[in-house]
């Protein structure tokens, strides 16, 4: 990959790209200081935390005729989701800031004919929207909890409200009397569509012609609105797309056939990656992004087991999980070693009579790449009466099954699953074997809400057809790397599941094709000598991982700027450096890594 420009996307030149470039140390420090000097060039970011340039022009619309003083709206993809944002910000902020916020809500004009795409997309919109004061409390949701919309809803959505059919709902109904929006319903047909490459905004529809009738024009642009949307997205694969996506994450579906409404062979779900006979599709559940994944499995679980009790963190985990578990519900126990002082600490707490909802943990950890004993932490919670969620999104499912020690598993498809960081996902699957496995299921039937945008489906479901066959070279890249850094006098440590103390418990849980994964986390003795590897390494550097391109990031500066002090009373050192191994030949990333290593001797040397 070409060097990429401070502030421009990664991948370059792509709409709706998960990563930015912060190409020097000083560029990340920038950032997080929000110096103009980096943030005023930034093109774009990481979606939960830098709010998409489409998704901030749909914004300032809807502010713009809201009739409000507001400054700044928030998009989510149902109202239910604006209410749960709302009840956060009561509970964390005064008063009088929480009751400061405006929800309104855009739906599709009901005295309208609706075109049947549109009807199948469901593109209704709920805005929060606040002032200087309540922004911060809404910004905190909207990044912990993942449920903001996707950049390409965004621009979906947006082309409808400049064309008039997406209409906030109060102006609706004052004007025509209509006071319940149309409900969304599965199409009855479906166009055929030629793509699902197009990312273009919606443009706005054309102009009537001189002397046409009203209903000649209400035809013409009937007409126009399925013609266009149908050159966007073939809906009518969307079900068969998510059925794909399911059955990879089982285990169950590896080909890299096309997609087709013929149904899945019967009983292929039975024989899978997972181990569980009686697993089914409708067990898995997708979700916008990896986080929203998190965040709906604390919610089933507090749901399904009761409000009153705490969850346990155990190991040192990536920072918005954390968050979600201290801030929604009753609280969290952190135990951010997970050594074997924590285990017997937990053990003394639990047998004198403490209970929680849960054990959540990585596996691997990020950054550290540490793994839980999934085994010893089965056994406490079927004694104790916990359940264990595990989020194995670095490990991947193509490397390790720990789904028989959870309850709940979830992962972030937003990165190796995908590859091409170009569309956000996630997912959850429930244990059907598990102890809360009907209480959870009761849960989804009143509260789960299938907020996962159509596009974004069809996307995840194409970039991740070839997921297996990626992991195994991205398996084999990492093993060169993790040995030219083991091999450096200069670096101090490297964490990679193969190397770590916690190694049996990655292999307790290690696929018999499994490798150990694609990233890679490692510290210099000095931090001159990590700055100027950071500054010299010709790979692409910003946020994110699991890229099909090798992607390097000063993570602790970027994920724990204003706590550097706490992380690093976890082993979790600030001037580590984190690295996404890609799919580049084999050579080419070692000579890339030695020549960044000859960059840091090079400064050790001056001194």
């Amino acid at each position: 990959m070409p060097r990429i420009d401070l502030g421009e996307s990664i991948p370059p030149h792509t709409a709706h790209a998960l990563s930015v470039s912060l190409p020097t140390w000083k560029a990340n420090i920038g950032y997080e200081e929000g110096e103009e000097w980096v943030v005023g060039r930034m093109v774009t970011g990481y979606p939960r935390f830098f709010i998409h340039r489409s998704i901030q022009a749909f914004a300032a619309d809807i502010l713009a005729k809201s009739g409000t003083s507001k400054t700044k709206a928030f998009l989510f993809p149902s109202r239910r989701a604006a209410a749960r944002c709302t009840s956060f910000v009561e509970s964390q902020a005064p008063p009088e800031i929480a009751a400061s916020l405006v929800t309104v809500n855009l739906v599709l004009d009901p005295t309208r004919p609706t075109p049947e795409v549109l009807a199948t997309y469901c593109p209704e919109i709920s805005a929060v929207l606040c002032d200087q004061a309540s922004f911060p409390f809404v910004k905190q949701y909207w990044q912990h909890s993942g449920e903001g919309i996707s950049s390409r809803r965004a621009e979906f959505c947006h082309g409808l409200f400049k064309d008039g059919l997406l209409h906030l709902e109060d102006s609706i109904a004052s004007s025509t009397g209509v006071t319940s929006p149309k409900p969304c319903r599965g199409p009855k047909r479906y166009q055929r569509l030629s793509s699902v490459d197009a990312t273009k905004p919606v443009p706005s529809a054309q102009p009537a012609q001189n002397g046409a009738s009203a209903d000649t024009q209400e035809s013409e642009s009937f007409r126009f609105l399925e013609e266009r949307f149908g050159r966007n997205l073939d809906v009518s694969f969307v079900q068969p797309a998510k059925s794909a996506i399911k059955r990879r994450i089982a285990g169950a579906l590896r080909s890299n056939k096309e997609l087709s409404h013929t149904p899945p062979p019967e009983g292929e779900m039975e024989s899978n990656l997972r181990g569980i006979v009686n697993l089914r599709e409708d067990d898995i559940y997708l979700f916008p992004c990896g986080m929203n994944a998190i965040y709906n499995a604390h919610r089933a679980l507090l749901g399904a087991r009761g409000s009153n009790l705490k969850s346990i963190d155990f190991g040192f985990p990536y920072v918005d999980t954390l968050k979600i578990l201290e801030k929604f519900g009753p609280g969290v126990v952190f135990y951010g070693h997970a050594s074997e002082a924590d285990y017997e600490h937990l053990e003394r707490r639990l047998e004198g009579g403490e209970r929680f909802l849960a054990v959540f943990c990585e596996f691997p950890s990020n950054p550290l790449l540490a793994c839980p004993d999934m085994k010893r932490l089965r056994q406490l919670a079927d004694k104790y009466d916990f359940a264990v969620v595990v989020d194995e999104t670095i490990g991947t499912f193509a490397n390790i099954n720990v789904l028989p020690f959870a309850d709940i598993v979830v992962s972030s498809l937003s990165k190796i699953f995908s590859g091409d960081a170009n569309v956000m996902g996630g997912s959850a699957i429930f244990n059907p074997n598990g102890r809360y496995y009907s209480a959870l299921k009761a849960w989804v039937e009143t509260e789960y809400e299938d907020t996962y945008w159509p596009e974004d489906i069809m996307f995840m479901e194409r970039n991740s057809r070839d997921f297996v066959s990626r992991i195994d070279r991205i398996n084999a890249n990492a093993e060169a790397i993790v040995d030219v850094l083991r091999a450096s006098p200069l670096v101090k440590r490297v964490f990679y599941p193969r190397y770590n103390e916690s190694r049996a418990n990655y292999e307790a849980c290690q696929l018999p094709s499994g490798g150990y994964g694609g990233l890679i986390s490692f510290v210099f003795y000095k931090k001159e000598q990590a700055v100027a590897f950071y500054d010299a390494i010709d790979t692409a550097k910003g946020p994110s991982l699991g890229t099909n391109f090798t992607l390097t990031s000063p993570y602790v500066v970027l994920a724990h700027y204003q706590e550097l002090d706490w992380a690093e009373q976890y082993g979790v050192e600030r001037d580590l450096i984190r690295i996404s191994v890609g799919l580049e030949e084999t050579e080419h990333l070692v000579n890339v890594f030695k020549e960044a290593l000859r960059v840091a001797e090079g400064v050790e040397t001056q001194q």
